[in-house]
């Protein structure tokens, strides 16, 4: 039955307004289990209790359900050891005796990360059951003809071992499955050499239980054995053995009974609301062994009782499930756990956004509909982060304003409750309540980060607050712990009446304290990798801005961040994003700047030189930050084909002298190789050094000679200087590169230097290095790929959406007149080589069209020569391109 919300009902006249109470403690749960067990053992014990009546009502699952973090899974271990022995009991619980039944607890774990298919679901609770000595014939049977159609040649001693069950259940199983298949056969009075094989065993055992021999009628009265053992024995069928396995229960002596409780976790991961497959085969284990009580724990309760999911389950309907009806819902109360009625599903914790609103639409009714409002219901629970506490508030909140005369509207639960701050508090020592006050303004903290927040000198209270149910742990994490999202939000904005309240300068002081403590660990930190490095910029950031504090540490690590080049995006959102405001302080145009460049991996450059233009044109910086927004802002010029303003960039940052002159240097040398200039660009690339990344400068400039394997060299050269000094962003744009110039050269060999360039780009945010890889992969098929066309159509799509088109677009072009050239399609390669002169007029890598002319051979209609400057001249480079041209066309010949 569910139970009442008093505070809800004397807070209104309305004696048509339907309330309902919610909200569970661990205690609870418990007595839940221990109450839900007695029924059972009581149900399954009475005379008319019958293992194979399969359309009575099934009362025999238990569901705890909440969020993520909750403590799910502790729940599921405690009572799995609490079931097992009073000594796993946890001394907060009382003690439970069930004399009548010897209870067996079998946890399983759903989780991904458990690696749990149906398969291992079945094995496991039948393992369970092997520690009753003996064998369960018409199970192990069946299982044994359906494990050697399934696994042929695989022995189930071998996977058990292999999947850790053999070690956590013994090695029992195997023999009782065989001494089982041995019985049947002397019953059946087999000869030896037939007796061990199961499908001989099968095949007579059916004969003789449709004959009703005498020798068989100990499994004749299994009714279903023989429909199952006639039937094909795939995973469908697996399904229904379980049948099977709760018949064999049923026949066990009375000093050998046993009441199986099965303990399912993470039963959220058997799929979502709309793949239930999984979920279908755990319902039919579930319906077809009435005698084994199911605990289950998830995020979500179980919708079986919903009539809507006939047809996508076996069995649906509050008929069917009585005690996940209604009275199954967030709200029922622990204690009707034993009741027919329902109360099976019960609350653990925070709610999901799914039973948030339905928790809402039931906690208030009028003539049986729903109080609150669609509309309003949506609003509470985006705000509630699943907090029932806030749902509770929200509730009294709806009837306050009822109680005016006025109709509730959404607008009036965009609303932060004070008494959250309050009832957080209340049970909190002083200490306590400053820690938790100081970590409200990290989105994640350890216990040292805490502490030094705070301005404590001793990290127990830190300890001590992270016990709290409002503070989630990810052991997994930089940072291990960060609060409940609603309790952060609201002691960060509500309006705090509490008598140790903060001042605005006591924030900014908490504030100052977390920013100096995030520096420390950035500079002091020994976790390799980024993540100390990111995690730092991300909080500092927000500090920094939302407090105008100095820049500090933060310029010193947004130089590392941008070192390596890869491009994690920062959170949170730029200053400009969030409502158009002008930047104000040096933090705003440094979370400008660096959000800048980590989002123009996904945004068109269009919009990354327009942000980085609001950085430079604030002035906010400091003199080397500011240099790093103009030599940006310059690069994104140049892919946007803006020549003389790239120019003008770079230039000035590498007269500058500053940390980014050289690459500015680089960047000149690129701008004069876009013109044709090569003389100009090597002689400034032999100038660079490994800080102006000269070797990839050079792959660049040899490669457009036909000069391949120079170039290919070159890239490599640059990849392993960057694999030495651990630059991962240069490492894998070097080697994409190398990967694009052999792709002309040897296809064989590229696609070996393509899986390595993608594998280097696993988690780095390059989107122009990784359309290189893209281009790359359409050369290499140059000439035989015979679906290269309508790739390169997709492409381009792509690069015009990134805005790369000033390089990237002219570089695809230039693949697909390989590709014409190669074939000698004449027609097409006068068109794509239009294209790349449209492409170029404007002067940057004009010198492409005459590699076209160089790979077709002779000069198309109207062509003159660039005004490009080749190394050895153009008569070189024709005859390289040439020599590409018709080795490729061999390789082509043979490829097909």
């Amino acid at each position: 039955m569910a139970g009442r919300d008093l505070r809800a009902l004397f807070s209104t006249n309305d004696r048509q307004l339907g309330t309902d109470e919610a909200f569970t403690n661990r205690q609870m749960q418990w007595e839940a289990v221990a109450a839900a067990v007695a029924e059972h053992v009581q149900r399954t014990g009475e005379a008319a209790f019958d293992v194979e009546d399969l359309e009575a009502p099934r009362r025999n699952v238990l569901v705890f359900h909440g969020v993520g973090g909750i403590g799910k899974t502790t729940l599921s271990r405690k009572l799995e050891a609490s079931l097992a022995s009073s000594e796993g009991r946890p001394a907060q619980w009382p003690s439970h005796t069930w004399p009548t039944a010897r209870i067996l607890p079998v946890r399983i774990d759903l989780a991904r990360s458990a690696n749990t298919d149906f398969e291992r679901v079945v094995l496991t609770i039948r393992l369970a059951l092997a520690q009753l000595g003996r064998p369960l014939p018409a199970f192990d049977l069946a299982l044994r003809r359906y494990w050697e159609h399934r696994h042929p040649g695989e022995p189930l001693e071998e996977y058990l071992r292999r999947g850790g069950l053999a070690s956590r259940f013994g090695k029992a199983l195997p023999q009782q499955m065989q001494s089982a298949l041995g019985d049947v056969a002397q019953a059946l009075l087999l000869p030896g050499t037939v007796g061990t094989a199961v499908g001989q065993v099968t095949g007579t055992l059916v004969r003789a239980l449709r004959e009703r021999r005498q020798s068989v009628r100990a499994l004749a009265s299994c009714t279903r054995l023989v429909d199952l053992l006639e039937a094909e024995p795939d995973l469908d069928a697996l399904s229904f053995y379980p049948h099977l396995l709760a018949w064999e229960l049923a026949q066990l002596p009375a000093d050998k009974a046993v009441t199986p409780v099965i303990l399912l976790d993470a039963f959220e991961e058997t799929g979502d609301r709309t793949h239930r497959d999984l979920e279908r085969l755990l319902q039919r284990v579930m319906w077809l062994m009435p005698n084994a009580l199911f605990v289950i724990t998830g995020r979500s309760r179980l919708q079986w009782a919903d009539q809507a999911l006939q047809g996508q389950l076996d069995w649906t309907g509050p008929a069917a499930w009585p005690g996940l009806a209604a009275g199954g819902l967030p709200h029922a109360r622990p204690a009707t756990a034993g009741t027919a009625g329902g109360g099976r599903q019960l609350l653990i914790g925070d709610l999901s956004a799914e039973d948030c609103e339905e928790y809402l639409a039931r906690r208030l009714s009028h003539n049986g509909q729903p109080a609150i409002s669609p509309e309003i219901r949506q609003v509470i629970t985006s705000r509630s982060h699943g907090l029932p506490l806030y749902l509770d508030l929200a509730v009294m909140r709806f009837l306050e304003i009822r109680r005016t005369g006025r109709s509730p509207e959404p607008a009036d639960f965009d609303h932060e409750f004070p008494a959250l701050i309050a009832r957080t508090l209340s049970d909190l020592t002083p200490d306590e309540r400053h820690v938790l006050r100081s970590v409200s303004l990290l989105d994640a903290f350890d216990l040292s980060l805490a502490t030094r927040t705070a301005g404590l000198t001793h990290e127990a209270p830190a300890m001590r607050l992270t016990e709290r149910p409002f503070v989630r742990e990810d052991a997994f994490a930089l940072w291990p712990f960060h609060l409940h999202g609603l309790i952060r939000s609201t002691i960060r904005t509500a309006d705090d009446q509490t008598d140790d309240r903060w001042s605005t300068r006591d924030w900014q002081q908490a504030a100052e304290r977390g920013f100096a403590a995030l520096g420390e660990q950035c500079s002091s930190s020994t976790v390799p990798g980024r993540m100390v490095l990111v995690g730092c910029l991300r909080q500092g950031l927000a500090l920094a801005r939302e407090f105008r504090l100095d820049l500090g540490w933060l310029a010193e690590a947004a130089w590392t961040y941008v070192g390596d080049s890869v491009w994690e995006p920062l959170v949170p959102p730029a200053f400009g994003e969030r409502s158009g405001a002008p930047l104000q302080t040096a933090a705003d145009a440094l979370v400008e700047l660096l959000s800048a460049l980590a989002r123009r991996q996904h945004e068109h450059r269009e919009r990354t030189a327009a942000r980085l233009a609001a950085v430079t044109d604030a002035s906010l910086l400091p003199a080397d930050l500011h240099e790093m927004a103009v030599y940006y802002l310059a690069k994104a010029q140049r892919d946007l084909g803006r020549t003389e303003e790239s120019r003008r960039g770079m230039r000035l940052v590498a007269e500058g002298g500053g940390r980014l002159a050289p690459a500015a240097r680089r960047g000149l040398a690129h701008l004069a190789r876009l013109a044709g200039d090569f003389p100009t660009a090597l002689a400034t690339a032999r100038t660079l050094g490994w800080v102006g990344r000269r070797h990839r400068v050079e792959g660049d400039i040899w490669w457009p000679h036909g000069d391949l394997d120079r170039a290919a060299n070159a890239y490599a050269a640059a990849r392993d200087e960057a694999e030495a000094r651990n630059i991962a962003g240069e490492r894998a744009t070097s080697q994409a590169q190398r990967a694009f110039v052999l792709a002309f050269t040897d296809p064989a060999q590229a696609a070996d230097e393509l899986e390595l360039a993608e594998q280097l780009l696993i988690g780095l945010e390059l989107r122009a290095t990784t359309l290189t890889t893209r281009i790359a992969v359409l050369v290499r098929g140059a000439g035989w790929a015979p679906d290269l066309e309508e790739r390169a159509h997709h492409l381009r799509a792509e690069i015009d959406t990134a805005g790369l088109g000033a390089a990237h677009e002219a570089t695809l072009e230039l693949a697909l007149c390989f590709h014409y050239a190669v074939r000698q399609a004449h027609d097409e390669l006068a068109a794509a080589t239009a294209r790349l002169r449209e492409l170029t007029r404007n002067g940057d890598y004009a010198y492409y069209v005459d590699l076209a002319r160089f790979m077709a051979g002779r000069p198309g209609p109207g062509d003159a020569p660039s005004p490009a400057q080749w190394i050895d001249g153009a008569e070189g480079t024709r005859a390289r391109w040439r020599d590409l041209v018709a080795s490729r066309r061999h390789y082509a010949s043979t490829a097909r």
